[in-house]
């Protein structure tokens, strides 16, 4: 019933690029059959984050069958890299009818599919919860719900949790064979693709930002340029947004009296300031910055983004105070500036104090890879 009051949404989401490949896939398998393969192992991951962790895990298991299963079209066109078929995951009430036996499912993170784990595991399928969270902000309402999340873990053999916090916010929940490992995303290959030349001034990357946090940070970084020769380069999160995030930053340039470029058309980094409309371009963008403004961590609801990425290229990392979802991987990050959206122009001229941040911390695969397969 649900599901046919919401179709009329669904197809009108349908329609927007974000989704105009996963919704008509997830929700009516269109270009979505079931996998060729059985007896695999299956990894289910959400987005282009989860999708990039698991390079690092196939590598040490290239000579088994993998399957892969993710939800967002950015995490789906990460997974197309691997030697694996890929599929995206069907609403659950396609999943009774869409799941084929497989010997062992792995699930990343938190993405706890009630459907996913019952109807996996009566076809057969081991259970592993891999670099398993629950963030500050979600905790309460798991405990509301511990009733339902009880019956959910119980379908699991083993879970991989990233620290003790989890370990006991899911002891709390009823999980069992809980094993506390870190975050595997410490494990990942972190490199850049293409050799930019370093602009001969102060550069500002913006990585992965999103709504409302380009407009803020082009305040401060205008407030800057009024004091010292800098160039920010802008690379919002969602490309959906590309043509939004650059009539802003237009109307900042020119009213200010800078020079605005599309990094599409030209390949260059030689303007004022630069929009990165291209995917796969921020690593090299980190490359050949001085400071990195890491979004999603200015707007309440989104969690924060990975920080390991800008560290690993010795950026000097400002982001925002909402960095829930990304609180274990921080731990290890140094030097990092936690700062409100009116405070980024001062974290600016603060950086030029500070070292640059760095990770000080790796994680040996190896032992859980050899775990898993056992099972």
């Amino acid at each position: 019933m649900l599901y046919l009051i919401a179709l009329p949404l669904i197809v009108y989401l349908a329609f927007k690029q974000k989704y105009q490949e996963s919704i008509p896939a997830r929700f009516f398998l269109f270009n979505n059959p079931r996998f060729s393969k059985t007896n695999a192992i299956w990894f289910h991951v959400c987005s282009l984050g989860e999708a990039r962790a698991l390079k690092p895990l196939l590598s040490l298991i290239d000579n088994k069958e993998i399957v892969i299963t993710t939800i967002t079209q950015t995490g789906q066109a990460e997974a197309s890299k691997y030697n694996a078929e890929v599929r995206y995951l069907p609403y659950e009430m396609f999943l009774p009818f869409w799941v084929k036996k497989q010997k062992l499912l792995v699930v990343l993170e938190a993405e706890f599919w009630y459907l996913l784990f019952a109807v996996a595991s009566k076809r057969g399928a081991k259970l592993v919860l891999l670099n398993a969270r629950i963030s500050d902000k979600s905790v309460k309402k798991y405990l509301q719900f511990a009733w339902f999340y009880k019956k959910l873990l119980s379908y699991v053999d083993t879970l991989y949790v990233q620290s003790e916090v989890d370990k006991n916010r899911f002891i709390a929940l009823g999980a069992r064979n809980i094993k506390v490992i870190g975050n595997i995303k410490l494990a990942g290959e972190i490199k850049h693709t293409t050799e930019y030349e370093k602009p001969d001034c102060l550069t500002i990357v913006a990585g992965s930002t999103h709504d409302s946090e380009e407009k803020s940070i082009l305040a401060a970084f205008i407030e800057l340029r009024r004091v010292e020769k800098a160039k920010l380069i802008v690379v919002p999160r969602h490309p959906e947004r590309f043509n939004e995030v650059y009539e802003l930053l237009h109307e900042g340039a020119k009213d200010n009296g800078l020079t605005l470029g599309r990094f599409s058309e030209s390949k260059s980094l030689d303007k004022d300031i630069v929009l990165v409309d291209m995917m796969g371009e921020l690593n090299n963008i980190y490359h050949i910055s001085d400071i990195a403004v890491l979004g999603g961590a200015f707007n309440e609801g989104v969690g924060g983004h990975n920080p390991l990425e800008p560290a690993h290229f010795g950026c000097k990392i400002i982001t925002g105070k909402h960095f829930f979802h990304q609180k274990e991987l921080f731990k290890y990050v140094h030097h990092v500036q936690y700062v409100e959206r009116d405070e980024i122009f001062d974290a600016f001229k603060k950086a030029e104090e500070l070292p640059s941040s760095l990770v000080e911390e790796t994680i040996d695969l190896k032992p859980i890879v050899n775990k898993i397969l056992e099972q």
